[in-house]
């Protein structure tokens, strides 16, 4: 079985056990996922299933989407709820104030990534050493926020929920916890659900109690997608059979003799390479006149 599977993660799953349930109503050994989940979070998590595993390093669109609710007047040392609290202040902040600070925090932004990750210094993942007590200096790295919006704010109790679109990399925990810094109470992040990932939209997923009765009946493959919508950024090629055959051999193909001769191309631009049928061969890239193996996906 090979394509794409769209999993609605519940909360108190590890991005690893859906993979593991996931295997084991498919029977696909060969499986990854495009992007960890924390366990308290819920939402999009593409999983890919047998060649799609080659596309986990190529796929182009990481750029992701959360609603996330949060608290003000409370801090954690893992800027979430479910951390040991590390200070609580009394908070009365307007909806109109919190507001006013959002526009820091959009657009191409530098930001520290928290102790609780699973970034890696020095070969130990920083939360094994926060674990331990250790805090060490991390380096701002810079992320994208393309959108970030208050969509509801109970003034009485402090909490309120926001919309965020942002680049691979970027911690929403980190965001509330700049939030609550701006606004001097401190903040904690109260749930997360992503809404969309890699160009899927949360309305496209199953959860894992549908995937089981799918699976019973003997229809789980209902809902894997194609290997291709992974790409679906990419221009499409179709090529003849006899290009079809050379290409998935590994042989690079002459633009000229392509309809790129025509549409034309820009050097280094990536394809969606299709033979007459409409069958998937894989993704080519354009050097020097020829479009070239970039990655193949064979028995799709």
């Amino acid at each position: 079985m090979n394509g794409v599977m769209l999993i609605d993660k519940p909360e108190g799953f590890t991005s690893f056990d859906v993979i593991a349930v996931v295997r084991k109503l498919t029977g696909q050994r060969k499986t990854g996922h495009t992007g960890t989940l924390d366990p308290n979070a819920t939402g999009v998590l593409p999983v890919l299933l047998g060649c799609a595993t080659k596309a986990q390093d190529i796929i182009p669109n990481h750029d992701k989407a959360y609603t996330a609710s949060f608290k003000l007047g409370l801090t954690t040392d893992t800027l979430d709820i479910w951390g040991s609290q590390t200070s609580q202040t009394e908070s009365k902040v307007t909806k109109a104030e919190i507001e006013g600070i959002l526009p820091r925090f959009s657009g191409e932004i530098l930001q520290v990534p928290p102790m609780y990750s699973a970034i890696k210094k020095d070969g130990q993942r920083l939360y094994d050493l926060a674990r331990k007590g250790i805090e060490i200096e991390r380096e701002a790295r810079t992320v994208t926020v393309y959108e970030l919006s208050l969509t509801g704010f109970d003034e009485q109790s402090q909490e309120g929920t926001i919309k965020v679109m942002c680049s691979k990399g970027t911690y929403i925990r980190t965001i509330t916890d700049d939030i609550g810094r701006a606004l001097g109470t401190g903040a904690v992040m109260t749930a997360l659900r992503r809404t969309s990932a890699c160009g899927f939209s949360i309305d496209e997923c199953v959860t894992l109690d549908k995937l089981k009765d799918l699976a019973a009946s003997g229809e789980v493959k209902s809902v894997v997608r194609p290997v291709e919508s992974l790409f679906s950024g990419y221009a499409g090629l179709t090529v003849s059979d006899a290009q079809a055959r050379r290409f998935s051999n590994g042989g690079a193909l002459d633009i000229a003799r392509t309809a790129l001769r025509t549409a034309g191309s820009a050097e280094g631009e990536i394809f969606r390479v299709k033979n007459k049928s409409g069958d998937f061969l894989g993704l080519g890239k354009t050097e020097n006149g020829l479009l070239k193996i970039y990655k193949l996906f064979p028995n799709v």
